[in-house]
């Protein structure tokens, strides 16, 4: 199942201009606030008419202007999931997810909801009311009324903007869930370079109402030219497995035959991780280094060097475990003679790699 949204708009001050598809799994829609996200999220959802729009949910046409077809939200078999939970207060967890049953169009098995409930853990909270619930239980509870609605595509609008990190922390795992367990798409709204490297199977980055990259999430995060949210959120998302535990309270990551180390991670060994390493945390070194405190030192080959804002520059490093992204001064690019072709060491502190940055 896939969703193909092909969308223009002007407004007063702005316009959208784009054309994508959305897979199964989660595609991430990335970009600065005013990128043209929120607006995107409001035509597939049939908020609003756009001057020109087809969109079509697994060749089931939601709008097409030119043939003057447009579905009302509630028949779009679309789900929504809001910053806040909008749950009705004064229904309990179990009313509140019974709402979003009898919107599906066909009758949904017990059995189907107790799975939801299980993956979404909130089987203890079936009783209680969302004035009783924290901000992640509310928004867990919000996702499983829009999944028992019969809901063949989700919509996620920025659904942990409003969560502090301790509940983004908690509700994080249950998307990556939803990604591996339903086979329906997602679009996820987001600017957290964090977010999106744990969840996003694809990336589609926006710029001004504007397509400006497109594809599989480590090849779109690890572009120099896709920075929609300029280059403090450059970095790049490594795919690993579990290779160990340490009894010194590391765990070992195998990442294409290279070795990672980070602190303990609960994942079992064996089991799939993806990692973002930031930028801004890489440093390079011509021979490799001894002497270091790093654990982490991945050989290379310079493949981009890219110019930023001020005295910055990205440079690219493709690497056994995948494309890294280091964040220097274009005088250290000077005083390393680097150049596409040369090969180097990227040095990345063990405990620079933030916990949220981690997931499976």
């Amino acid at each position: 199942m896939s969703l193909h949204v092909d969308l223009k708009h002007r407004f007063r001050d702005f316009a959208v201009d784009l054309d994508f598809e959305v897979p199964e799994g989660i595609t991430v829609l990335f970009g600065r606030s005013g990128s043209g996200k929120s607006t995107v999220i409001r035509a597939i959802a049939g908020l609003f008419k756009p001057d020109h729009a087809r969109i079509s949910l697994d060749g089931r046409v939601l709008c097409d202007s030119e043939a003057k077809l447009f579905l009302p939200p509630h028949k779009r078999r679309v789900g929504t999931i809001f910053q806040d939970a909008r749950l009705f207060p004064h229904l309990t967890v179990a009313q509140n997810l019974d709402f979003g049953r009898r919107f599906s169009r066909r009758d949904v098995p017990e059995r189907e909801v107790a799975q939801m409930v299980e993956m979404l853990g909130i089987g203890a909270l079936l009783e209680r009311r969302p004035d009783g619930l924290s901000g992640g239980e509310q928004q867990r509870v919000a996702i499983g009324r829009a999944l028992l609605s019969g809901a063949e595509l989700i919509l996620a609008d920025e659904p942990l903007a409003a969560l502090d990190e301790g509940r983004k922390a908690e509700i994080l795992p249950y998307f990556e869930r939803l990604r591996d367990e339903i086979a329906i798409p997602v679009l996820y709204v987001s600017h957290s370079p964090a977010e999106v490297a744990r969840l996003a199977t694809t990336v589609i980055a926006l710029e001004a109402g504007r397509v400006i990259g497109e594809g599989a999430a480590d090849l779109v995060l690890s572009d120099p030219a896709v920075l929609p949210v300029g280059t403090a959120g450059a970095g790049a998302l490594l795919r690993a497995t579990v290779h160990a535990h340490h009894a010194d309270g590391l765990t070992e990551l195998s990442a294409g035959g290279a070795a990672l180390f980070l602190p303990h991670l609960e994942t079992p060994v064996g089991h799939p991780v993806r990692l973002r390493i930031a930028a801004q945390d890489v440093m390079l070194s011509l021979d490799r280094p001894t002497g270091l405190s790093a654990l982490n030192i991945l050989s290379g080959v310079v493949s981009q060097i890219s110019p930023t804002q001020g005295a910055g520059v990205l440079v690219v490093l493709d690497t056994d475990a995948g494309r890294v992204l280091s964040q220097v001064t274009r005088r250290s690019v000077a005083a390393l003679n680097l150049r596409e072709g040369v090969r180097c060491h990227a040095v990345i502190k063990t405990v620079s790699i933030a916990r949220d940055n981690i997931g499976a």
